[in-house]
């Protein structure tokens, strides 16, 4: 892989690269790396588990500091909340460029905390610190953890021949609305400027924390998985992969939001195929899905029934304007490229 490679490597890539390399193993491990494994599930031996995930957070140009904050905790806790277990604890580690005045550091700071107790996690710990090496304020990592009884918990490999298929939101959440946030001036004289602020409006559209504990509550959930990097397609190949079914989606029983479809078209993007952290897909029984998307309703989640789980082991088939398509392995999401063209565009405007 050319060292150019710009976001995570594809799923087999990754395996590659990891090559086993987990330390000492351990009979505790329920749930450990994996593709499309957002949290570790480890037994406790007390008849509870520990669900424990780990994401970095990069700041988003145009958006204040604060915002930064609000992506530390909601990342970071849908992770964990994807397995159904609540989150309840948290350490981050804050890097800083030299030249960052401390009140940059006591916005993220603060927004985290405040984000925090709304949620209801604790903070324990962690790091910062000033380095000459760190060119943009960065949460290097953080850590979300939090318990459930031993029964009380779901995978993104826990998908079963025969699940519905749901998914909330839409896709692209995440990609359309950083894309629109950094291409604001260039968007607004093309698609007007109530589309691109309901499109930047969705940075509070990032994280599933709700959506997937809400879902939990409904009994019949089998699985759930957030669609981060590679975006709904990445997301139900990785389900799709980590569960040993098949996978048979309907693109178009999707209402694509309009500002997304308009933003995608005009930065030349697939929404289906780019980072969407604030989309859940979920398999859930068939008698359970209408609850779910009620549940989902009630806490004004739009959301839809795209399909069901087959028998077909690990393959992902999904129908887009009339016409199927075998779903590949998620290569490199189509975000990055744009995001880092955007920010070298903004330094020499």
């Amino acid at each position: 892989m050319s060292s150019t490679y710009v976001g995570k490597p594809s799923p087999t890539r990754l395996e590659q690269l990891l090559a086993g390399n987990f330390g000492a193993p351990s009979s505790k491990v329920l749930v450990g790396p994996g593709p499309g494994l957002d949290a570790a599930v480890l037994d406790l031996g007390d008849g509870r588990v520990m669900a424990i995930a780990e994401d970095p957070i990069f700041p988003a140009p145009g958006l204040p500091l604060e915002i930064m904050g609000q992506f530390t905790v909601h990342i970071g806790a849908s992770d964990v909340a994807v397995t159904g277990v609540k989150p309840t604890y948290m350490t981050y580690t804050l890097l800083l460029p030299r030249t960052s005045p401390e009140s940059d550091a006591t916005a993220i700071i603060t927004s985290i905390s405040k984000h925090c107790k709304d949620l209801g996690i604790t903070v324990l710990g962690g790091h910062t610190g000033w380095y000459d090496a760190v060119t943009i304020p960065t949460v290097g990592g953080v850590a979300v953890w939090g318990f459930a009884d031993k029964d009380k918990w779901v995978s993104p490999g826990g998908a079963k021949e025969g699940d519905a298929l749901l998914l909330t939101k839409g896709p692209s959440i995440e990609a359309a609305a950083l894309l629109a946030i950094l291409s604001r001036d260039r968007l607004r004289a093309e698609l007007g400027e109530q589309t691109v602020a309901r499109a930047c409006a969705r940075s509070d559209q990032i994280t599933v924390v709700v959506d997937a504990l809400t879902a939990f509550e409904v009994d019949g959930v089998h699985a759930m998985h957030d669609a981060t990097e590679g975006g709904v397609l990445g997301g139900l190949w990785e389900m799709a992969a980590a569960s040993g079914v098949g996978i048979e989606a309907d693109l178009d029983a999707v209402d694509v939001p309009e500002d997304i479809a308009q933003v995608s078209a005009a930065l030349g993007f697939d929404p289906w195929a780019a980072i969407s952290e604030g989309t859940l897909l979920v398999a859930a029984d068939p008698e359970a899905a209408p609850g779910v998307m009620a549940a989902w309703q009630r806490v004004g989640i739009e959301s839809w029934q795209m399909g069901r789980f087959t028998g077909e082991v690990s393959e992902v088939r999904a129908k887009r304007k009339g016409r199927k398509e075998t779903v590949a392995e998620p290569e490199k999401d189509p975000f990055w490229d744009l995001f880092f063209a955007g920010l070298a565009a903004d330094s020499q405007s």
